[in-house]
């Protein structure tokens, strides 16, 4: 696990974190129509306890316990999007949650920016699993609908495709009105969605531009959670 001295070494926001422990802590910004793009946490949670749960099924049977390479995070808004900051808004990360397991460590962060009438609205989630019983390769992937990133996204159809060059494995996927980038690597599964939202004068994004930032910062979190 990454201490704290060292989170705030590599990634001091100039701003004081979210503690996990404070669920009804209240919201620093104002959003616009939550509706359109309202991210489900309750069910990203619901999807690690269930993987949670079958993975302690399955070792039962005696598997070897996956290599992994990756440390746990209990604050993943200490992580900036930068690159995605940069391409859209400034995204801050406020709406952190995590948990440990003996079978799976998860760690989630909400990203938003203020709502100003006219511009596109923007948000992001961002979620770690390391996966301590079972490789989650098998899995990796079979989820066309989007679980862990819900809300539009998941019911709005899109294109997936293979990244090469990042991880054992990753995919993106477009959809209308926002993309999703996952990577599996050395027990871990990497998560981060971006989606955009804006009334008919708000100008369209610039959805190049947001798929490569959503490579880069995906690449900068790897790097700084690598044991």
């Amino acid at each position: 696990m990454i201490s704290e001295p060292e989170l705030e070494g590599e990634w001091d926001t100039g701003r004081p974190a979210t503690p996990a422990e404070e669920p009804d802590a209240p919201r620093e910004r104002v959003r616009g129509p939550r509706t359109a793009w309202l991210w489900a946490l309750g069910g990203a949670v619901l999807a690690s306890a269930v993987w949670a749960g079958a993975l302690v099924a399955q070792d039962r049977f005696g598997d070897p316990a996956p290599r992994i390479a990756y440390r746990h995070v209990e604050d993943l808004c200490k992580v900036p999007l930068t690159a995605v900051s940069a391409s859209t808004v400034k995204l801050t990360g406020d709406y952190a949650r995590h948990n440990e397991h003996p079978a799976l460590d998860w760690a989630y962060c909400e990203y938003g920016a203020p709502y100003a009438d006219g511009r596109l609205s923007y948000g992001a989630e961002v979620s770690v699993q390391l996966h301590k019983k079972a490789d989650p390769g098998t899995e990796f992937g079979a989820d066309p609908a989007g679980l862990m990133g819900l809300g539009r996204m998941a019911s709005s159809g899109g294109e997936v495709e293979q990244v090469p060059g990042l991880g054992e494995r990753a995919l993106l996927t477009r959809r209308v009105g926002g993309s999703r980038l996952e990577v599996l690597d050395g027990g871990a599964v990497f998560s981060l969605t971006v989606e955009w939202y804006g009334g008919q004068d708000a100008p369209d994004p610039d959805e190049d531009a947001v798929q490569a930032a959503m490579l880069e910062d995906m690449r900068a979190l790897m790097a700084a959670l690598r044991k």
